[in-house]
C-alpha cells in the first residue's frame, strides 16, 4: 500500500485518499492541517462522506476542513498518481484556487463530476477519476459477458429446440 499520512508530512497540493470501504473520497491539502474537498452540503465533516447522500445528492460545496475531520478513522494515502501523467500545477496556484472555490455550490454527479474529479482539477487543471474509469471497465466487462452468457442461452435453446421438433417429426 502506498505511504500514509501518518508516515509522511503532506505537502501543499498533495491529493488525499481516503478509503471509504467500497470507495476513495478525495481531498486535497491546502497546508495548515487543511484539506478542500466537495462534498454534499448536508453532510457534516465528521461524518465524512460515507451516507448515501454522497450519491444521491445532485449539489454539493466545496469545503475546507481539517484533514484528521474529514478522514476520521479511515485509512488514507497521499496519492499523487497522475503526476506521469500531466503536470502538478504550483502550490501558490493551487491554493489560490482552493480560496477562490471554497463555499461554492456546484453541480456533483458521481460519474461526471465527483470529489475525485474535484481534487485531480485542482492540482492538475484536468478533471479525472479513475474509479469512474474502473466502475466503467467492469459494467462493460458484465455486460458484455451478460450479452454472451445470453447468446449463448440463446443458442442452446434453439439448438436443443430444434432436435426435439426433429425427433417429434420421426416418431
Amino acid at each position: 500500500m502506498a505511504p500514509t499520512l501518518y508516515d509522511e508530512k503532506p505537502e501543499i497540493g498533495d491529493l488525499i485518499e481516503i478509503f471509504r470501504g467500497t470507495y476513495q473520497h478525495w481531498a486535497v491539502y491546502i497546508g495548515d492541517g487543511c484539506v478542500i474537498h466537495v462534498a454534499p452540503s448536508s453532510e457534516e465533516a465528521r461524518s465524512g462522506s460515507r451516507s448515501m447522500m454522497s450519491v444521491l445528492s445532485d449539489r454539493a460545496v466545496i469545503k475546507k476542513e481539517e484533514l484528521w475531520d474529514v478522514v476520521g478513522t479511515d485509512q488514507y494515502s497521499i496519492n499523487n498518481r497522475l503526476d506521469n501523467k500531466y503536470e502538478p500545477r504550483p502550490a501558490h496556484v493551487i491554493q489560490r484556487e482552493a480560496h477562490r472555490l471554497l463555499g461554492q455550490e456546484v453541480p456533483f454527479c458521481v460519474f461526471q463530476g465527483n470529489c475525485e474529479h474535484f481534487a485531480t482539477e485542482l492540482r492538475y487543471g484536468k478533471a479525472e477519476s479513475r474509479q469512474v474509469h474502473r466502475a466503467v471497465e467492469v459494467g462493460v466487462g458484465v455486460g458484455v459477458a451478460a450479452m454472451v452468457g445470453m447468446g449463448v442461452l440463446a443458442a442452446a435453446a434453439a439448438f436443443f429446440g430444434s432436435g426435439s421438433k426433429e425427433r417429434k417429426n420421426k416418431s
